[in-house]
C-alpha cells in the first residue's frame, strides 16, 4: 500500500482502461497519466480484476466512472449501489469518481441505458439531493456527467445547460464534461453547442470526455 500513488486529482491525459488491455498495461506500464475505470465493472467482490487493479493503481492514479447510480430516477434509490461504491472508493482512492445526470432504473429494474432527465425544477431538485446524499456518503467531491440524447420533455422549464449549471451551482458537485454529448445534443436539438460550453461553471470542471 505505501507504493500506491499518492491520492490526486488526475492531470493531463488520460485512457479509459478496458479488459483486452489491462494485461499489456500491467507488463509495460505505459507513459499514460492516469486510467478510467468504470465501477460497475468492479462490482464482484475480489477476484483477479481487483488484484490487477490494484497493481495499476500502484502506478497510476484512477478515475471511478460509473453508470448505474441513476440518480435522477423518481421512485427510488438504490442505497446498496452507492454503498458498494463507496467501499469501492476506499479501496482504491481514485483521484475522480463520477456517474451521469441521467436515470435508467424504475420498481427495482434497471434499464441499461442512460435516459434523459426532463428539465424542470422538481427533477433539478431532485438531483440535487441525490448528488448531495451521493457526496455525503463518499465524504468527496462527486462528479456529474451530460448525457447525449434522442429527445426533450415539452413541460421543460429549462434549457439543458442552465440544468447543469444549476445542478453544479446548487450541490457544489464537480463535472465531467462530455464534449462529444454536448455536439451530438446540439446537433438532435437544434441548440447552439457553443452556448452550452460558455455558460458551464469552467472553475468545476475535473475531467473532459
Amino acid at each position: 500500500r505505501s507504493r500506491r500513488h499518492p491520492i490526486s486529482a488526475p492531470s493531463g491525459v488520460g485512457i479509459g482502461l478496458r479488459a483486452p488491455h489491462l494485461q499489456r498495461v500491467l507488463s509495460e506500464r505505459p507513459r499514460v497519466a492516469w486510467f478510467e475505470v468504470h465501477s460497475e465493472n468492479l462490482f464482484a467482490d475480489g477476484g483477479a480484476l481487483h488484484a490487477a487493479i490494484e497493481h495499476v493503481r500502484a502506478d497510476y492514479p484512477l478515475s471511478l466512472h460509473g453508470v448505474g447510480l441513476s440518480l435522477g430516477s423518481a421512485d427510488t434509490f438504490d442505497d446498496e449501489h452507492l454503498a458498494t461504491l463507496c467501499a469501492l472508493v476506499q479501496r482504491f482512492e481514485p483521484g475522480l469518481v463520477s456517474d451521469h445526470i441521467c436515470w435508467g432504473a424504475i420498481g427495482g429494474i434497471h434499464l441499461n441505458d442512460l435516459l434523459p432527465l426532463p428539465f424542470t425544477r422538481e427533477a433539478l431538485d431532485l438531483m440535487v439531493t441525490r448528488v448531495q446524499q451521493v457526496q455525503d456518503a463518499l465524504g468527496r467531491e462527486f462528479l456529474v456527467e451530460n448525457v447525449s440524447s434522442y429527445l426533450t420533455f415539452q413541460h421543460a422549464e429549462m434549457s439543458e445547460w442552465e440544468f447543469v449549471a444549476e445542478l453544479i451551482r446548487r450541490s457544489g458537485c464537480g463535472l465531467l464534461l462530455d464534449v462529444n454529448n454536448v455536439y451530438v445534443n446540439s446537433v438532435n436539438h437544434g441548440f447552439d453547442a457553443h452556448a452550452y460550453l460558455r455558460a458551464m461553471p469552467r472553475a468545476a470542471v475535473r475531467e473532459i470526455h
